[in-house]
């Protein structure tokens, strides 16, 4: 059997902690850091109580028990990656702070707190300096984090003011319970079954449809994913930039595409803006004019980039452009983010661990 309390001596270094470790965020979590050669000495994997005893996998030989997040002593522990609900982060990231460990925290809960930095290490790595003082840092949404790691060098180029962005989300995003209800109605329907046999995470039919509707209507008729959208840019990026998102669940499993339209103070051409897109951090551009000459979410899954197609002028304003974004939501959108911050602690701010 294999040691299921540390990782190899040959991964000497930090004491991690995975929070919501049988979740699809977690899960790639675990294979990050082990794809990444984060320097961890042992790894915790913690979920709720129906979870304890399951095993999960970190690496191609390593098998992990999880543990009861409840009772978890953190004490110890350098680094804790949470994704387990906002609810539950709200309980267990700030224990864990006070046990002296960094939480990297995927949930939304402390996202839009003024006293947590919210971070995308391509685009606001400074704000990481500000971790000290909750010992929390914050990952932002999904859709958030591929749109910024776009928009950031065209915003140091060519000073964005507005955003207007339609994205297509896939059911990932739901977690599995999501996945597995686009899965149950898509095999249901070829069997001649209703899909509102199988509807519980999404408010309509999800096979084969779109749903204009992600998270809770708020005051004025935007879902709280498109409040999530604008909030989050403006902390991150720039307060001064407008944002206007229109956010839609397609009946795909991993990769959140979206179609963004900006309007800049500066004059941009599509090929200044491939230019400057072609040179900038986490960014692959694919973008010919042509047939299958763009990038689609089936194929960027597992994939660590954000990739941009379709990049074209808008003449409908004086300086406007468009083009189309699509990122793994499960890895940029969240477990490589999330990763990519302690990272950048590991060298900026604490140093090698032995």
């Amino acid at each position: 059997m294999p040691d299921t309390s540390r990782t190899p001596a040959r991964r000497d270094g930090y004491v991690v902690a995975v929070i919501g470790a049988t979740g699809n965020v977690g899960r790639e979590m675990l294979n990050i850091l082990w794809d990444r050669q984060f320097p961890v000495s042992k790894v915790h994997a913690l979920a709720s109580q129906r979870s304890v005893g399951a095993e999960v996998s970190f690496g191609e030989d390593e098998v992990l028990k999880v543990q009861n997040l409840e009772t978890f002593d953190f004490k110890g522990v350098d680094f804790a990656l949470s994704s387990p609900g906002a609810k539950v982060s709200a309980i267990h990231s700030p224990r864990a702070a006070a046990a002296g460990c960094i939480v990297i925290d995927n949930t939304s809960y402390f996202r839009m707190d003024p006293d947590v930095p919210l971070v995308v290490p391509e685009v606001n790595p400074e704000a990481i300096a500000r971790y000290k003082k909750k010992g929390i840092i914050a990952n932002p949404n999904c859709s958030t984090i591929q749109m910024v790691v776009a928009l950031k060098p065209l915003h140091d180029a060519f000073k964005i003011k507005r955003v207007v962005v339609s994205t297509y989300q896939s059911t990932s995003g739901a977690g599995k319970s999501g996945m597995d209800e686009l899965f149950n109605q898509t095999k249901g329907i070829y069997a001649n079954q209703a899909p509102v046999q199988t509807k519980s995470i999404f408010t309509k039919q999800i096979a084969f449809n779109v749903i204009p509707h992600i998270d809770i209507f708020m005051d004025g008729g935007a879902t709280k994913e498109e409040w999530k959208m604008s909030a989050e840019t403006c902390k991150i990026l720039d307060p001064s930039i407008k944002v206007h998102a229109n956010c839609a669940r397609v009946p795909s499993f991993i990769g959140h595409a979206e179609y963004i339209n900006i309007e800049t103070e500066l004059p941009i051409t599509d090929r200044a803006a491939r230019a400057i897109l072609q040179k900038a951090p986490g960014v692959t551009v694919v973008d010919h004019r042509t047939n299958e000459g763009y990038t689609t979410p089936a194929e960027v899954a597992g994939e660590d980039d954000v990739f941009i197609s379709r990049i074209r002028k808008d003449e409908t304003v004086e300086n406007g452009l468009s083009f189309w974004c699509v990122s793994d939501n499960l890895r940029k959108g969240a477990a490589l983010n999330a990763v990519q911050i302690a990272e950048v602690l590991v060298k900026e701010y604490l140093g090698a661990k032995r």
